[in-house]
Parts: structure tokens; sequence; C-alpha cells
């Protein structure tokens, strides 16, 4: 960071903050796709069917960026 060292909560801080925001889009598109879910039809089962893979891609995506957080607060302390 500019060449001064950074401290380990200046370090961690960001990666809660990075964390804080794969938790708040996921939350967001959880909501987005339930509120426009509403106004699908009964009967149409494909519409249905791919709002549901829409908000697991989310969910799964967000999976892969929490292990990749831990990663690197792995790397941030023992290294």
């Amino acid at each position: 960071m500019g060449g001064v060292l950074a401290t380990m909560g200046w370090k961690l801080a960001l990666v809660i903050g990075a964390f804080l925001a794969i938790l708040v889009t996921v939350i967001y598109f959880a909501f987005r796709e339930r509120r426009l879910g509403k106004t699908i039809a009964e009967d149409d089962a494909a519409a249905q069917q791919a709002s549901d893979a829409r908000v697991l891609a989310v969910i799964f995506s967000a999976i892969v960026g929490g292990m990749f957080l831990t990663l690197i607060v792995a790397y941030l302390v023992f290294f």
C-alpha cells in the first residue's frame, strides 16, 4: 500500500469489507429474484426453474468467493 507496511488490522478490515460486499450482493439478488418470482404465473414451470437457477448461481458463486477470501486470510495471517 504505497510503500508503507499495512498492519494486520487494516488487511483484515479489507477482507471483512470484501466479505460484507459478497454478503450484501447475495442478499440483494436473492430478495430481488424472490420479488420478481412472485410475478411469475403459477403454471409457468420453466420460468420458475429459471428463477431458481439464477438464485442458486448467485449463492454458489458467493461460496467460491468465500473460499477465495479464506485463502487470502490464510496468506495474510501466515505470511
